[in-house]
């Protein structure tokens, strides 16, 4: 059923809209990210290296990653209730299936595969659809949305702990599928909203019934789709230094999570207090979500140096982060680098957006999230390859904060770029100088 609005009503029913997608949210990628409870049982049941069974998250961001753009489309051609549901569909299989747990390949295309598949499906269009319900208050509800990663996540570590402890990985795994279940009925109440770009684009070239109405429609959602898949976008040089950033990035922002639960394990720390280094790392991920937003919103700095700050100040906690040898020393360095993850999650893609600009954004977008993913597939089996080449969980940290510095240096590259490219427009727009000496003869001369 359409609802009947022309234009986005910023309240009403979008607060049930927001809702939805918080627990959406929190059923995709906080799942993702607490996934690494999974990954010692999961090592120790097949008995294989680090290297091996990282290769799980892996398939999972990429799938993740690689699904987005798809997706997009999907909401075009349908709505974006149905590729919820599907997504919330696919999810459930992928760690139903999981359960049988037959070997690492079936991992792989399980909890691998379909679960990213689920994830990308769930996750792409509930964020597409908060923009659509809300105009003035945009802000404000993608803040609502995005916060269940962190409230779920928070949440999720000694739970998932918990259920482990009680029936063993695959009947966790089994659970848990249940669990995302929800994000069907989350789907559901994802009312299409009249003022869908597809809808404005028709009513706006709105043609007599017939087959010319067939094809204007068909134009339409042509037109959408190149938009989605504006690959032309590799063009342009900053573009191209932004999504070497973001491969950079992606490949050190899985691997904390990963290795996080193992190191505490190598240093003789409890299971009930491993998990809740997890839900330390959420509440101060969401702090650094909502601090660095307000001020980002301020505008006292430019908003590609706060992100060169922050992915800094993070590479420095995870290289700082082995250093700990107890429970209170990982769970401060977790903080810190929970933080800085938080505020540079916060900003990255509105840094997107002042690199390519609003126009270009939906297209950008999608091809960043496409182009990322190689950095989520390689990161987390790279830094295993390096863990079991040193025989310490804490190798895989130190790969993940000299990653994140080298990202770092494509962004002062290409701020350098935009300043360079700012000077010369203003050269080139300034005005030029009368060669008469006083006012008086430049009047003279006009008349």
């Amino acid at each position: 059923m359409q609802a009947k609005e022309s234009n986005p009503p910023d309240g009403g029913y979008g607060w049930v809209v927001v809702v939805s997608a918080f627990v959406v949210m929190g059923l995709t990628v906080a799942v993702l990210k607490t996934f690494g409870l999974f990954f010692v049982e999961i090592q120790q049941h097949f008995d294989e290296l680090a290297s091996t069974t990282s290769w799980i998250t892996s398939v999972t961001i990429a799938i993740f990653h690689l699904g987005a753009p798809v997706a997009s489309s999907l909401c075009v051609q349908y709505t974006h209730r149905t590729v919820v549901i599907t997504g919330g569909l696919l999810a459930f299989s992928g760690m139903a299936l999981g359960f049988f747990g037959l070997n690492m390949v079936w991992m792989y295309a399980t909890t691998g595969f379909l679960q990213g598949l689920g994830i990308s499906f769930s996750w792409t269009p509930a964020i597409s659809i908060v923009s659509h319900y809300f105009s003035k208050k945009r802000a404000l509800a993608n803040a609502i949305a995005s916060a269940g990663e962190c409230a779920f996540a928070f949440t999720f570590g000694p739970f998932f702990q918990w259920l482990i402890g009680q029936y063993g990985w695959k009947g966790a795994l089994l659970i848990i599928g249940g669990i995302q279940l929800n994000i069907c009925v989350c789907g559901a109440l994802m009312r299409p909203l009249a003022s869908s770009c597809l809808e404005d684009s028709h009513c706006k070239t709105a043609t007599p019934p017939g087959n010319g109405a067939s094809r204007r429609d068909k134009e339409n959602k042509s037109s959408i789709m190149h938009k989605t898949f504006n690959w032309m976008l590799v063009r342009q040089l900053e573009f191209v230094l932004y999504a070497i950033f973001g491969v950079l990035a992606a490949m050190s922002f899985f691997v904390p999570p990963l290795f996080l639960v193992p190191l505490s394990y190598s240093l003789g720390i409890d299971e009930s207090w491993t998990a809740s280094l997890l839900s330390i790392l959420a509440m101060v991920d969401f702090g650094g979500r909502l601090l660095c937003g307000w001020y980002a919103n301020l505008r006292v700095t430019k908003t590609i140096h706060l992100l060169a700050m922050t992915i800094t100040l993070m590479s420095t906690s995870l290289m700082l982060l082995p250093l700990a040898n107890n429970y209170l020393s990982l769970a401060i360095f977790t903080g810190f680098y929970g933080f800085f993850f938080g505020t540079t999650v916060a900003i990255h893609i509105t840094v997107l957006a002042d690199v390519v600009g609003m126009p270009e954004f939906d297209s950008a977008l999608g091809l960043f999230m496409l182009i990322r993913s190689t950095g989520g597939f390689v990161g987390p089996p790279f830094a295993g390859l390096i863990v079991d080449m040193a025989g310490d969980y804490r190798a895989g940290f130190y790969m993940a904060g000299a990653t994140l510095v080298l990202s770092a240096g494509f962004l002062v590259i290409l701020d350098r770029l935009q300043q360079r490219k700012k000077r010369g427009s203003k050269i080139r727009t300034k005005p030029e100088k009368s060669t008469l000496p006083y006012p008086s003869l430049h009047l003279l001369k006009h008349q």
